[in-house]
């Protein structure tokens, strides 16, 4: 007799490119393939808090249903056809509600598709509801007023990270074959280090983020994968990458290299380890011993590690980043501001960030942008070098989920609410891609990620030295305990 348990089991365990062969093989129907995640967010979800806003269920199986019979005809949509996925609850869905994780926006129901959705909605995905994020993804805890708090998939006790936390807790627990999120300020990058998955903040212009209204300006926040191994992320951004007319920062031609062969020799590379940039990161006891036993995985597929510091004002850079980020968020979220019913609604952490941006001269800011470009130099300069930079995805492990944000680090007061959050700035501030990939787990069993900053332009470069990294560290065979 058939245990049904156990044959949804199976099939969430597959990896998002076996789960997508199976599927156009028709060695597995559409419907069974939801049937079985739609068990595994029911068996986690109440849990963690992970999705939120779920579509109908009859809904949800009907459009499975037709993409069944579909694949009868000989007619598939693409690489994610049958895949349940749930787009960050950050950029719009349409006829789906995006909050932003804020009250203001709680019952917002979006007429339009962002550009990576719409892309993934083409390609023959089912979209299952939302995944969780901090209110305007601001922060590296997935916390907010509408839905609450995100658990990590290791220790629901603990942060899951942000600003893709949702993400990050999906794809770790099963519940998700792979999943999108953004990244401004490494809200790809944490949620991956914290629940041991990979996630990649692409370079800009890989892949189109935002509404087609996004503002022109826009450099900074990137749309990028989330996967249980280095394949998967190939897969999904085999899909969403490339050039659209009405994003005109996107790039032509990169679609088709994410279905490349990842196997590349990297014997005789160097790589650069930047640890705590001499001491300039605080970091919490223990971290950076996880990071660095990980080194050797670098070592085992050929390559020199060498210790290695920028020569670069980092206080400069970071003050750089504080004046750019809090410009774009102003202009972004004034009108909010100015709306006094709605300013009360905004969450602290916003509202110092709009107040800062609105008091910022023309020339400051023209100022923050020419030490942006002089990192962006000394970083090109450093890559004639070396391979790839390497550094931890985060200073701290997963942190108590009840917290708002670390208020120390080492010893280190925080001076803002994201100063714990700086080892991610350097790739943003450069617009390098960043794969962060799992270092590790702690004596606690707390999970570590470093981050892999590869080339201008080189989202593919990267993929294939974390895919090397992948099979020489095992990394991706790490489970939760709680899949046990």
């Amino acid at each position: 007799m058939s245990n049904p348990q156990a044959e949804s089991t199976n099939i969430v365990e597959l990896t998002a490119t076996a789960l997508s062969q199976a599927i156009h093989a028709r060695e597995l129907s559409c419907v069974e393939v939801m049937d079985a995640y739609l068990a595994q967010i029911d068996r986690f979800n109440p849990e963690v808090n992970a999705i939120v806003a779920p579509m109908p269920r009859e809904d949800v199986r009907a459009h499975a249903g037709q993409l069944d019979a579909q694949l009868r005809r000989g007619d598939s949509w693409g690489a994610l056809h049958g895949f349940p996925q749930a787009p960050k609850d950050i950029m719009p869905v349409k006829g789906m509600v995006t909050t932003k994780g804020s009250p203001i926006f709680r019952n917002q129901i979006s007429q339009t598709d962002a550009v990576a959705f719409e892309r993934m909605r083409a390609s023959g995905a089912v979209f299952i509801g939302r995944t969780n994020s901090p209110e305007f993804g601001l922060g590296g805890h997935t916390y907010n007023e509408v839905y609450g708090t995100t658990r990590n998939a290791f220790d629901p006790s603990l942060s899951a990270g942000g600003s893709s936390g949702g993400a990050g807790v999906c794809v770790a627990l099963r519940m998700l074959p792979v999943a999108d999120g953004s990244d401004m300020m490494g809200s790809l990058r944490t949620p991956a280090a914290f629940n041991h998955v990979y996630g990649m903040r692409t370079s800009v212009g890989c892949v189109p983020h935002g509404p087609t209204d996004e503002i022109f300006f826009q450099q900074f926040s990137v749309t990028g994968p989330m996967a249980r191994n280095v394949p998967d992320l190939a897969l999904l951004l085999s899909v969403i990458a490339g050039f659209d007319a009405r994003l005109p920062l996107t790039r032509s031609g990169n679609a088709v290299d994410f279905k490349a062969s990842l196997d590349r020799d990297f014997a005789g590379k160097r790589i650069a380890w930047l640890a705590d940039l001499n001491g300039h990161l605080p970091m919490e006891p223990g971290l950076l011993d996880v990071c660095e036993q990980a080194l050797v995985h670098f070592e085992s597929i050929g390559c020199a590690v060498e210790r290695v510091v920028p020569a670069f004002d980092l206080e400069e850079l970071w003050r750089a980043w504080l004046d750019l980020r809090s410009f774009q968020f102003a202009g972004t979220n004034r009108a909010l501001h100015e709306d006094a019913g709605k300013r009360g609604l905004l969450k602290p952490e916003a509202v110092w960030e709009i107040e800062r941006g609105l008091q910022l001269s023309a020339m400051r800011v023209f100022e923050a942008a020419r030490v942006r470009s002089a990192w962006y130099q000394c970083l090109r300069e450093l890559h004639d070098q070396y391979e790839a930079l390497i550094l931890p995805s985060a200073q701290v492990f997963p942190f108590d989920a009840s917290l708002d944000w670390p208020h120390a680090v080492g010893g280190q007061a925080m001076d803002t609410y994201h100063r714990w959050m700086q080892t991610v700035i350097g790739a943003t501030m450069a617009g390098l891609p960043a794969l962060s990939v799992p270092a590790g787990l702690d004596a606690r069993g707390r999970p570590a990620g470093l981050q892999i900053i590869g080339r201008a332009q080189d989202d593919f470069g990267v993929l294939q030295l974390g895919h090397a990294y992948d099979l020489a560290s095992g990394a991706s065979k790490v489970r939760s305990p709680l899949l046990d």
